[in-house]
């Protein structure tokens, strides 16, 4: 087959997939359309299969562009030049570009920074966090727009779900209640949730795919059973801490570093992500036990523990994902911690913006005031003292109101309100 067929074919299976897909529009793609005149690149990344190319295409889909897709393997053994020259040939004097899952492409940077160079407008994507830091860094130097894209939140899950029911009225809090539950136990990858693909199966087969195409092959990993071992204890133990030196001793692996480079490889393929104890220390942050979250909890359900057995966890891991896309889409400046004190006291999550420290939250799975235990409102309150911050929030379940401690005011909120507040 030609280079040109197959890139014709590569067009025509995106725009049909795309027309035969019940879309739904993703909450930053009006900030998004801001950047598509920028003359900087931009790159869109995210985990496999979380709607990164329908998300790229719904906004280039009124222009000419040149698209390919270097998933397929053919591409590869091409001097990206020639597909440069062929999408002119297919397309006319086109000045945009799209190039999917550019992460396989050796080089790709370069051939990329060529581009830009030349006065085009490129959009690019892929599967792995380097796009964003190391390649980027080097070559694309304040060059580039990054667009991280996630699962769907509980917002699109709703909209895909057509959800209109009135939020002030007690059927709709008690149906946005059922869809949530719903939501944490099969997630928000796109084809679980529009083409209701069976959770079980594709999101256990997704987990595995990530790890053989994302890790394994792209890192050339040679302990491979090790690292799929690894992934699956990662995932079985979300929202909780990790210790080096305990996977090395259980792995049998030569050091703590291997350990690490195998968890930044699971991180740069956006399957997990970690965050650090809050200090005001730097070098404190870089060698704090960090904590593990998982890039949807319907894949936690899946592979790892069921929702049912530790709900409180699965609540954590949600708010977690939604504090990563707020920062993400909205608050770049952001930077999102855990506290955890001598005493032990802690704190799920701290939001740090500058130099101040924004907010507290705690989460639980609590459906009535005395359900909150005693030592969350207790580490709440004494982190508020020590990091001087009074915006103190514990998401519940279903539990509203204000809790007042001295004279600090706690407010209650549940998981569903805060999940779909602007």
């Amino acid at each position: 087959m030609d280079l040109k067929t197959i890139l014709k074919d590569q067009r025509r299976e995106l725009e049909e997939k795309f027309q035969a897909t019940n879309f739904v529009k993703r909450e930053f793609e009006e900030k998004a359309k801001e950047f598509l005149k920028s003359k900087l690149v931009k790159v869109t990344t995210g985990v496999r299969r979380c709607g990164k190319s329908f998300f790229t295409y719904s906004l280039l889909k009124d222009l000419n562009f040149g698209y390919a897709n270097f998933d397929e393997k053919i591409l590869l053994s091409v001097d990206p030049l020639k597909i440069f020259s062929t999408l002119i040939e297919i397309h006319g004097p086109i000045n945009t570009f799209f190039f999917d899952e550019i992460q396989n492409l050796e080089g790709w940077e370069l051939f990329v920074n060529k581009l830009q160079r030349g006065g085009y407008n490129v959009f690019i994507s892929g599967s792995n966090a380097r796009l964003l830091s190391k390649e980027l860094a080097t070559h694309l130097t304040g060059r580039h727009i990054p667009l991280e894209i996630f699962p769907f939140s509980f917002k699109e899950f709703l909209n895909a779900l057509n959800f209109k029911e009135d939020l002030e009225t007690t059927k709709g809090q008690s149906l946005a209640k059922h869809y949530l539950l719903q939501f944490l136990e099969i997630g928000g990858f796109p084809e679980v949730v529009v083409e209701k693909e069976n959770p079980s199966v594709y999101l256990r087969n997704l987990f595995y795919d990530i790890i053989e195409k994302d890790v394994i092959l792209r890192y050339k990993v040679a302990y491979k059973s090790v690292i799929r071992e690894l992934a699956f204890t990662l995932i079985s133990n979300f929202s909780n801490y990790l210790s080096f030196r305990k996977i090395k001793e259980s792995f049998g692996l030569g050091s703590e570093h291997t350990v690490k480079n195998y968890v930044d490889y699971l991180s740069e393929a956006y399957l997990f992500f970690f965050l650090s104890k809050f200090s005001f220390k730097p070098i404190e942050i870089e060698r704090s036990a960090k904590k593990i979250y998982s890039i949807d909890c319907g894949m936690i359900n899946s592979v790892g523990i069921k929702f049912s057995e530790n709900r409180g966890k699965f609540l954590e891991n949600l708010v977690a994902l939604e504090l990563l896309k707020r920062k993400s889409y909205w608050f770049n400046d952001w930077e999102i911690f855990y506290f955890k004190d001598y005493q032990q006291n802690e704190v799920d999550f701290v939001l740090k913006e500058g130099l101040k420290v924004k907010q507290l939250i705690q989460v639980t799975y609590a459906e009535k005031k005395d359900e909150i235990e005693k030592r969350e409102i207790k580490s709440l309150v004494k982190a508020s003292e020590l990091l001087k911050c009074e915006n103190l929030l514990i998401i519940t379940w279903d539990f509203e109101d204000e809790i007042l401690v001295g004279n600090k005011k706690i407010v209650c909120k549940p998981l569903w309100k805060w999940l779909l507040e602007q």
